[in-house]
């Protein structure tokens, strides 16, 4: 068994490294969180004094932290994670964060010794404790195999997506996805409302026709057809609205930079920023049905 260092440990890094003790491995754990800190603990963690302190003990660090300069700045520097573990090291980012820094954290592990995997994960909280997430990597074929029998105590899917940045790539372009799609299920699910339709019976029709995605038929924004989905508690968070915000303002960075051109991704970062600004910002994503039936006459 390893001893496993990781760094940021809130709703889904704690979780995640959970699954990892239960597994038999030793994980020793930090966080800039008290509170985190003491749920880590109680979940059956070591803790270190600092990210270079975790570095230093472990064979494989894991980082989960909530943007690009947060992980290059605790990887990089002279009291960095990468200056302080052995030569040599398998460092796994399952943030989620913009290519640029992803392909920089790559770079600096390189250019040190060490290993490294970008691997940002799908599957929010619930996902996170049922071990049940995707992971996309990207990373050299010998950093996904090395970390591969780790990340499979925490996921059910593991996707070699390409080089280094290329798990970040894939991410951001699913959560494009994802956003737009939760946009337009909630307004479908609006204008059945103003039509006479029941929520069932358009989730019947919906769920096995040609409008059946994952928005819908898992994480459905309307209480009652799927019991499991936020909708059913008030939309308290699985993946929170100012998560899914960051995620598509990565996008739009992500198109910018590529040249590529993506209408409704911009449309639906524009409505999930309006979203945020009433208030919204810690409420599920998928409370933005709310919003559209506020402006539904």
């Amino acid at each position: 068994m390893a001893t496993i260092g990781f760094i940021g440990l809130g709703n889904m890094g704690g979780p995640m490294a959970s699954n990892l003790t239960k597994a038999g491995h030793t994980v020793v754990g930090y966080d800039l969180s008290l509170s985190a800190l003491d749920a880590a603990v109680a979940r059956g963690l070591k803790l270190a004094g600092s990210a270079a302190d975790v570095a230093a003990q472990a064979d494989v660090v894991i980082t989960m932290l909530p943007s690009g300069r947060h992980v290059v700045g605790v990887a990089t520097g002279p009291d960095g994670a990468f200056a302080a573990a052995r030569k040599g090291t398998l460092f796994i980012d399952s943030s989620t964060i913009d290519v640029e820094n992803a392909r920089a954290f790559h770079a600096a592990a390189q250019a040190v010794g060490h290993v490294s995997l970008d691997a940002p994960v799908s599957g929010g909280v619930s996902g996170a404790e049922g071990a049940t997430l995707t992971f996309m990597c990207g990373g050299s074929p010998e950093a996904f195999a090395a970390a591969q029998p780790i990340l499979a105590l925490m996921g059910k899917k593991i996707v070699h997506c390409g080089d280094g940045g290329a798990g970040q790539a894939a991410k951001i372009c699913n959560n494009m996805i994802l956003g737009i799609s939760m946009i337009a299920v909630s307004e479908a699910f609006v204008l059945g409302e103003k039509l006479g339709l029941s929520h069932q019976a358009l989730f019947d029709v919906a769920s096995t026709s040609s409008g059946q995605c994952w928005a819908l038929t898992t994480y459905c924004p309307v209480p009652g057809p799927v019991p499991t989905s936020p909708a059913n508690r008030d939309y308290q968070p699985g993946f929170s609205a100012a998560l899914m915000l960051k995620d598509l303002k990565l996008s739009q960075e992500a198109a910018s930079h590529a040249g590529a051109a993506t209408p409704l991704g911009a449309t639906a970062a524009g409505l999930y920023a309006a979203f945020e600004g009433e208030g919204n910002a810690g409420k599920d994503f998928s409370g933005i049905v709310e919003w559209v039936r506020a402006r539904t006459k």
